[in-house]
């Protein structure tokens, strides 16, 4: 397969292609995870096994997508971007139409895992790719950009599935998402250049690979920041995993008002995040990376003292579940640039570190909120004040000067891109 695409007649028509097509890629993962969520009891009554087989068509999911990650980013430092994020995107296709013809649990869990796996091409390539072709202010605002569009994947997924399972069932869901990957495949191929020159890409083998490992894991700045992300993300999912037991059976939000309160804070990662591209260029990514965190921080900590000692007043609390959730904005595109622009030779691992991170530790904080039961909200505020409290640290203790050497090879990198390009 070539390893360029046909150039488009514009350098803007380019940037917005190329970013539209690496969000929607980056959405395709949430729209795999939330859509089919309503129809897990039909799921499971035609398929006569019980709830608890049903959800393992989750966690497989997710497994596969942290695993995936793990594997793919760094093979796309040896192989290059374009053909791994076709194939991938070929193969969840395929899964996808897999879980639409499953004939039994067993089939259906297996084809989850591939999915997940071969949908985290578009993930782990989509953060590479930008960070291949964009350095610095730029990059962080296309990350940024980015952020808004995958921020209405979560709100629209469950609507989507919740109107689409009356009509069209379980299995016409995965249909739906059978599509939906192989429109991303032709907007790959149209869209989508090789990023990662031949000359620039690691040799090939497992030494290889080790080398790129260590690279990135004992750059103490890329550490830094990405941590600074994952626990970022760590606080979100705290709120994702608790807060339909807490606004509904705490607070006493109607299941409506439920979904009206969770789209808002949706809508406050996008405004953020639109704010973001549009002063980063004059405060600079690590500056709002420190302003969200402390944000978070100082939001977190509230509501653990409104969990403890106020009774958790409904609309304090609201406002405080949004500005923690909403500076997520803030934090994930400019941490993101920072971390990658740390290992310019090798972005395509230390995406597949970020992300694999990532969903660690959201699989690992879901089930710590709801330890004490559907009526405390105690667990979830203090496990997102917990990991905003580490975000927070993560990126006061990262150092604020880029190393000359690192700054070096991302010159070069950028430049040989331009060339190839």
């Amino acid at each position: 397969m070539p390893d360029t695409a046909p150039e488009p007649r514009t350098a803007l028509e380019i940037r917005r292609i190329l970013l539209v097509t690496l969000a929607l890629l980056t959405a395709l993962t949430p729209l795999a995870t939330d859509m089919y969520l309503p129809a897990m009891p039909a799921m499971a009554g035609e398929l006569g096994v019980s709830a608890s087989v049903v959800q393992l068509t989750l966690t497989t999911f997710l497994i596969g997508l942290a695993a995936g990650q793990l594997v793919i980013g760094p093979l796309s430092d040896q192989w290059g971007r374009r053909r791994l994020l076709v194939v991938g995107t070929v193969v969840c296709a395929a899964a996808g139409a897999a879980c639409a013809l499953a004939p039994d649990a067993a089939w259906l869990v297996g084809a989850r895992f591939v999915q997940g796996f071969a949908g985290a091409a578009g993930i782990v390539l989509a953060r590479a790719v930008i960070s291949d072709v964009a350095r610095g202010i730029r990059a962080a605002q296309l990350f940024s950009a980015m952020m808004v569009i995958q921020g209405v994947a979560p709100v629209v997924a469950p609507l989507l599935g919740g109107a689409l399972v009356p009509a069209v069932g379980w299995r016409g869901v995965y249909w739906v998402l059978t599509g939906f990957a192989v429109v991303l495949v032709l907007a790959v191929v149209r869209a989508v250049p090789e990023t990662h020159p031949v000359h620039l890409r690691s040799a090939g083998g497992l030494g290889a690979l080790g080398r790129d490992a260590r690279l990135v894991l004992t750059n103490r700045s890329f550490v830094g920041y990405t941590l600074s992300f994952v626990f970022c993300f760590g606080t979100m999912f705290a709120y994702i995993a608790a807060s339909p037991f807490v606004l509904q059976n705490i607070l006493g939000l109607s299941p409506g008002r439920y979904s009206v309160a969770f789209a808002v804070n949706a809508v406050g990662i996008i405004v953020a995040s639109v704010v973001s591209a549009r002063i980063v260029a004059r405060t600079g990514p690590r500056r709002l990376v420190v302003v969200g965190a402390a944000v978070m921080l100082g939001a977190s900590l509230l509501l653990v003292v409104g969990a403890t000692a106020w009774g958790l007043p409904l609309w304090p609390t609201l406002a405080l579940l949004f500005l923690a959730v909403g500076s997520l904005g803030l934090v994930a595109g400019n941490a993101t640039t920072l971390a990658l622009g740390q290992v310019p030779g090798a972005s395509g691992t230390g995406s597949a570190v970020l992300g694999a991170l990532q969903f660690t530790l959201a699989a690992a904080v879901s089930p710590l909120v709801g330890i004490a039961g559907e009526r405390s909200a105690v667990p979830m505020v203090l496990a997102m004040a917990a990991c905003a409290t580490l975000s927070a640290a993560a990126v006061a203790l990262t150092p604020a000067r880029t190393d000359r050497t690192t700054g070096a090879r991302a010159q070069e990198l950028e430049a040989a891109v331009g060339h190839e390009r």
